[in-house]
């Protein structure tokens, strides 16, 4: 069974001699490039996605404080958090540490019963927090106000206010603690607050007065002095392959593992990481890149086709109109030809190769249509010119004529082949008189070409005709070119790329002798 061309190729590829070491190698550092890209992607989309990180919870509709818990994820906050200098805000941290005091004071309070004295002045001082919190904003220091405005909103619908500030006094209120109770009122502050209030942080700048980021140590020394030694052992592999190429045009060769060591524009790792990991055999993405490549000609293949066809024809017709052609036709010859001195007998060659092929095998096996033209060409000849038309009707000298041109074209035929067969047999030996004379012949043609072109109106007439077929099949043509004839086409290309056919010899369902 035929297979499709990109198994084709995966065979081609796997069959090429490669060392164990040099394969193992190969796949050592497609694994590693992979664990690169991985770590490159974590690193781009740690900072926006912190909060996941810290709090490993999931809310699958943003609107609805809906939270499924992965805890089985690990808490990466810890290590990553000093590579890329993230550390605790001052302020969101003094309002958890207050939190925290307030909560061991109030966990004693029985329900029903009015706060003491320090226990108000603590629930005084985390009101007074809770409003310079809303008015400082400390999340702007992350790039994350929409936290802030997600705390607001819950203090609104908790304390049923419009003013944030007026609901977080009326939940820290002593009455409120009094009527309602602590414990109601702190799963309220636990869940729907403070884990957001623990989100913010603070990032230091580095004197670039950029971010502080060290992931480009852990990237130099763990993966990109494994792709240097890569490189340049591909490099060497190379020039001992090709010893005439240069260091930088071996380089250049290999332009597309260059994104494995530029610091910025990481993402681009992605190239050079799909395309060790497709030729060290452990993915293959051919058929994806079919598929894909498919569907994009499949929008394109109609408009590309237009444009293809149109400036063939144009291109054809603009050599058609112009009247260079005598010149064009005087410059085959071969004194005025410009091609080094092996080309210039090339087509003296071709005609001592072909003409000996025509006259001494080819023309003997058209003998017999040969002589039944000819024969019949000379019994016309013969009614029309010998015999009178009033014997044209007897049957004998139909007989006689018949038999006179038979003989005459079997006569002639025979000549004829014998001077082509012999005429053949000398031109297939080498000499050099007679090349010149081929040569002479060639040059006469294509001179006296030119010169009857040029002396008539056969150039003119002959353009404008040639020109009138092409503007009729522009319009032929390109007419039927539509979607429907492409995706045909494609589907005709899948049927004979599947078609079962005779098994190859390399086929391993074949069995070997």
């Amino acid at each position: 069974m035929a297979s499709p061309r990109w198994q084709d190729r995966t065979k081609s590829a796997s069959a090429e001699p490669v060392g164990r070491w040099m394969l193992g190698w190969d796949r050592f550092v497609a694994v590693w490039a992979s664990v690169n890209l991985l770590w490159v992607a974590f690193d781009i989309t740690y900072v926006p996605l912190r909060t996941f990180w810290l709090q490993r919870n999931l809310y699958p509709i943003p609107s609805v404080p809906l939270v499924v818990p992965l805890r089985f994820i690990p808490d990466l906050t810890p290590l990553v958090d000093p590579i890329k200098g993230i550390e605790p805000h001052r302020e969101t941290q003094a309002y958890l540490e207050q939190f925290r005091q307030l909560d061991a004071a109030l966990l004693s309070l029985p329900a029903g019963q009015a706060p003491q004295p320090r226990q108000v002045l603590l629930l005084n001082r985390q009101a007074q927090l809770t409003a310079q919190l809303i008015d400082s904003n400390p999340f702007l220091a992350s790039e994350a106000s929409g936290t802030l405005e997600k705390i607001k909103n819950r203090l609104r619908q908790r304390a049923d206010r419009d003013s944030a500030r007026q609901a977080s006094s009326l939940l820290l209120s002593p009455e409120r603690i009094q009527t309602s109770g602590w414990s109601q009122e702190r799963l309220f502050w636990n869940d729907q607050v403070l884990p957001l209030v623990a989100t913010n942080y603070w990032r230091s700048i580095d004197e670039n007065g950029r971010p502080t980021d060290h992931f480009w140590r852990i990237d130099l020394l763990l993966f990109q002095s494994v792709f240097v030694l890569d490189i340049l052992l591909r490099l060497i592999l190379l020039r001992r392959r090709l010893p005439g190429l240069s260091w930088g045009d071996a380089l250049l060769r290999r332009w597309s593992d260059l994104p494995l060591l530029l610091p910025f524009w990481r993402w681009l790792r992605l190239v050079p990481v799909l395309e060790r990991l497709q030729t060290s055999g452990l993915v293959n993405f051919e058929p994806l890149r079919a598929v894909v490549s498919r569907g994009v000609v499949a929008l394109l293949a109609v408009e590309l086709f237009e444009v293809l066809s149109l400036q063939i024809l144009d291109g054809t017709q603009g050599l058609i109109r112009s009247r260079r052609w005598p010149q064009r036709l005087r410059a085959l010859r071969s004194h005025q030809s410009v091609a080094s001195s092996s080309d210039e007998r090339a087509l003296v060659e071709l005609v001592r190769i072909w003409a000996p092929l025509l006259l001494s095998r080819v023309a003997p096996k058209l003998a017999p249509e040969l002589q039944g033209l000819l024969g019949y060409s000379l019994r016309q000849s013969l009614e029309r010119t010998v015999v009178p038309a009033p014997l044209r009707q007897l049957q004998p000298l139909l007989q006689v004529e018949t038999g006179i041109s038979r003989q005459l074209a079997s006569g002639m035929v025979d000549s004829l082949l014998e001077l082509s067969r012999s005429t053949g047999n000398q031109l297939s030996r080498r000499d050099d008189v007679q090349l010149d004379l081929l040569q002479r012949f060639i040059d006469r043609f294509w001179e006296e070409l030119a010169a009857a072109l040029e002396s008539g109106s056969a150039l003119e007439r002959s353009q404008e005709l040639l020109c009138t077929l092409i503007d009729g099949a522009k319009g032929t043509y390109l007419s039927q070119i539509n979607r429907a004839g492409i995706e045909a086409l494609i589907q005709e290309l899948d049927q004979l790329m599947t078609a079962p056919g005779p098994a190859s010899p390399e086929d391993p369902a074949t069995p070997a002798p």
